[in-house]
C-alpha cells in the first residue's frame, strides 16, 4: 500500500466514538479517573496496612513487636526470645520467590521505580506490580523488617493509577497524572494525610506543578483520604508534646538541629546503598533465597534490639515523650541505619520515609534533651526537637522540603512547631543539597545508569519535529479483521500503524505486537466468538506535535511500543506526519539545512 505525503492532513477523531473517548480527552473524565484511582488507592491502602497487622500478629503474637521488648511468642513460648532469628528468614523463604517470579521491581524502597516510570516510560507500571507488592511488604515489615509502608503503598496506588489508565488508553501525559494520583491517594489513606500526599506526589513523582494536575491530584488525594478515615478514624497520627518557643536564640538551636539532621540523612543514604553493595558482593545463591538467608543477619539484629522490629512507631512516640536517654536514643539512631539497610539489602521489600522520621525523632530528641540540659531557660519541650527532627532528616535524605513540612503538621496536627520546623527543614534540604547531588530516591535510578535531570547534550536534538518527520503511512481502517491488520502490518516496515474509523478521524495507533498476542489469544480460545477489529486495539501515543523539539521525540519513541509515532499539527486537530528512530538519526547526521529536502 503507498504512503501519504508528510503534509497530508487527517482529522482527529471528535466526538463520535461516545463515552470512552471523553472519558480519554476531556477535563471531567480525568476528574473521573483521578476519583476512581484514589477510590482504588484508599481501599488499597486499608488492605494494606490490615495485611501487616495480620502477618505482624501471626509471626509474633503482638501488634506491634518493636514495643513489646524480648517478649516471646504466645505459641511458641519455648523459643523465648529467640524466636525473631527465624521469623524474617521464613518470611524470605515466602516473598522471595514471589517477588523474583512475577514482579522484581517490587523488591526495595519502590519510590524510585515510580519515578523511573513516570519520568521515562510514560507511566506504565506492570499491573502485578500491587498485587505482589503488598503481599511482599506486608510480609517483611509483618516479619520485622526494618522498613516503611509509604513506599510500598506509593507503588501500589501508583499500579493502580496506571492500570486503570492504560485500559481506558489515556495519552501517556495523562497517565502519568493517574499514576501521580495513586501515589498521592496512597500516601493521604495512609497517613490520613491528604495534602501531604499531593505535595509528594507533585514533589517527588511528577516534579512539576501544573493547574490540571495539581487539582485532580488532590481530588484523589481527598478521596483516598475520606476512605482511610471511615476505616481508621480521623486522629492526629501522633501525640505530640506541648510546646512553645520559649527564647528567639532557640531557633539558632533548631537551624543547627537542621545541619545536624542533614548530616543523619545524608548518612543514612550512603550507608543503605553500601549496605546493599556489601549485600551484592557477598551473595553468590539465588536471588529468591537471598531474603531467607540474609533474614537470619536480621533476625540477630532484632533480637539485640526488638526496638527495630517492623517500622516501630511505638518507639518513635516513646522517644519524643521522652522516655529514653540520650545514650540509648543514639544507639536507637544507628540501630534503624543498620537495621533499614540490612532489610532492604537483602532483598526486602519496603520504604524509608517511615526510618527516616524515626531516625529524626531519636536525633532530634536526644538533641533536645542535651539542649535543655546545657541551657534549661532557653529551651522547653525536648520531645519538640523529636518532632523537629523527623522532617530534617527527611529533607536531608529525599530533599523535598515542602512535602516534610507539610507531612509533619498534618501528622502532628500542631500548628505551633511550623516556625521551628521550617527552619530546620530548610536548612537541612540547602545542606543536604551541598553535601550530595543526589537524593536517597534519585540514587538509586543513578546507580543504574540513569539521571532523570539530564538535558540534551546536543543542540541537534532542539530541532523541530515537523522538519524531520516523515510520510503518515498508509493508516488502517477501524473495522479492518484482524488478520487483515497482520498482513499489513508484517509487509509494513513500521512496528505500528495509524487507524482511522469511517469519517476518516485518527483513532491511534495499533502496533504488530497487540496484533500478534491478539490473534494468539483469539487461536487458544475454545469459544467461537468474534475476534476483535483494529480498531478494538487503538492505542493514544503521547501527543507529539510538529512544534516540539527532537529531544521529545525521541523520549516518547524510547517508552514506545512501535518504530514511529504520530505527529500532530500544534492545534492537535490533525494528523500531519510520522516520526521514527531513522528521522532521528538523519537529524544527528544531516547538515542543518539539508533536512527540508528530505520530507
Amino acid at each position: 500500500m503507498g504512503e501519504g505525503s508528510a503534509g497530508e492532513r487527517i482529522p482527529v477523531e471528535g466526538g463520535a466514538r461516545g463515552l470512552p473517548a471523553k472519558v480519554r480527552e476531556t477535563q471531567w473524565g480525568l476528574v473521573l479517573l483521578a476519583l476512581l484511582v484514589g477510590c482504588g488507592a484508599g481501599a488499597g491502602a486499608v488492605v494494606f496496612r490490615e495485611l501487616i497487622t495480620a502477618f505482624t500478629h501471626l509471626l509474633t503474637g503482638h501488634g506491634d513487636y518493636s514495643a513489646a521488648g524480648r517478649d516471646a511468642h504466645p505459641r511458641l513460648p519455648w523459643l523465648g526470645p529467640f524466636f525473631v532469628l527465624l521469623v524474617p528468614a521464613v518470611a524470605g523463604l515466602v516473598y522471595g520467590p514471589l517477588v523474583q517470579r512475577f514482579a522484581p521491581e517490587a523488591r526495595g524502597h519502590g519510590v524510585p521505580e515510580v519515578m523511573f516510570a513516570v519520568a521515562q516510560r510514560g507511566g506504565r507500571i506492570a499491573p502485578q506490580v500491587a498485587v505482589v507488592k503488598s503481599l511482599a511488604s506486608a510480609l517483611t515489615i509483618g516479619a520485622g523488617g526494618s522498613v516503611g509502608r509509604e513506599g510500598p503503598i506509593v507503588q501500589i496506588g501508583a499500579a493502580l493509577g496506571s492500570t486503570l489508565g492504560r485500559v481506558v488508553r489515556v495519552a501517556e501525559n495523562r497517565l502519568r497524572i493517574l499514576v501521580a494520583c495513586g501515589a498521592a491517594g496512597g500516601i493521604a489513606a495512609t497517613f490520613n494525610a491528604p495534602l501531604a500526599g499531593v505535595f509528594f506526589a507533585m514533589e517527588l513523582i511528577l516534579r512539576d506543578y501544573t493547574v490540571e494536575s495539581f487539582g485532580v491530584v488532590v481530588l484523589s488525594s481527598v478521596t483516598a483520604s475520606v476512605i482511610g478515615r471511615a476505616v481508621f478514624g480521623s486522629a492526629s497520627f501522633m501525640s505530640p508534646p506541648d510546646f512553645h518557643v520559649a527564647h528567639p536564640v532557640e531557633y539558632l538551636l533548631f537551624a543547627l538541629l537542621g545541619l545536624l539532621g542533614a548530616l543523619a540523612g545524608v548518612g543514612f543514604t550512603r550507608a543503605l546503598y553500601t549496605v546493599e553493595d556489601v549485600c551484592d558482593t557477598l551473595w553468590r545463591g539465588p536471588e529468591w533465597l537471598r531474603p531467607a538467608a540474609g533474614g537470619l543477619l536480621l533476625g540477630g539484629l532484632l533480637l539485640a534490639l526488638p526496638q527495630m522490629y517492623g517500622v516501630g512507631y511505638p518507639v518513635l512516640q516513646d522517644a519524643v515523650n521522652g522516655r529514653y536517654v540520650i545514650g540509648f536514643l543514639l544507639l536507637l539512631l544507628v540501630g534503624k541505619i543498620l537495621a533499614t539497610s540490612l532489610t532492604i539489602g537483602i532483598g526486602g521489600s519496603g520504604g524509608v520515609f517511615a526510618p527516616s522520621l524515626f531516625m529524626g525523632a531519636m536525633l532530634g530528641s536526644a538533641f533536645g534533651a542535651a539542649a535543655h540540659q546545657l541551657a534549661p531557660s532557653v529551651t522547653t519541650s525536648p520531645g519538640a526537637y523529636g518532632l523537629v527532627g523527623m522532617g530534617a532528616v527527611f529533607a536531608g535524605a529525599a530533599r523535598a522540603p515542602i512535602t516534610a513540612v507539610v507531612i509533619l503538621f498534618e501528622l502532628t496536627g500542631e500548628y505551633s512547631i511550623i516556625l521551628p520546623m521550617m527552619t530546620a527543614i530548610v536548612v537541612a534540604a540547602l545542606v543536604g543539597r551541598h553535601l550530595s547531588d543526589d537524593t536517597i530516591y534519585s540514587l538509586k535510578l543513578r546507580r543504574r545508569g540513569i539521571d532523570l535531570d539530564a538535558a540534551p547534550a546536543d543542540p541537534r536534538m532542539t530541532r523541530r519535529v515537523g522538519g524531520v518527520m516523515d510520510a503518515v503511512p498508509e493508516p488502517l481502517p477501524a473495522t479492518l479483521a484482524l488478520a487483515d491488520a497482520s498482513r499489513l502490518l508484517a509487509l509494513s516496515e513500521h512496528g505500528a500503524l495509524p487507524v482511522l474509523d469511517g469519517q476518516g478521524a485518527y483513532q491511534g495507533v495499533v502496533t504488530a505486537r497487540a496484533v500478534a498476542e491478539a490473534l494468539a489469544d483469539t487461536e487458544s480460545r475454545t469459544d467461537t466468538g468474534r475476534s476483535p477489529a483494529a480498531g478494538g486495539l487503538a492505542q493514544m501515543p503521547t501527543p507529539l506535535t510538529t512544534d516540539m523539539p527532537l529531544v521529545d521525540a525521541l523520549h516518547v519513541l524510547t517508552s514506545t511500543d512501535g518504530t514511529g509515532v504520530p505527529v500532530l499539527d500544534p492545534e492537535r486537530t490533525v494528523l500531519s506526519g510520522w516520526i521514527t528512530h531513522q528521522a532521528v538519526l538523519r537529524a544527528l547526521h544531516a547538515p542543518e539545512g539539508a533536512l527540508g529536502a528530505q520530507v
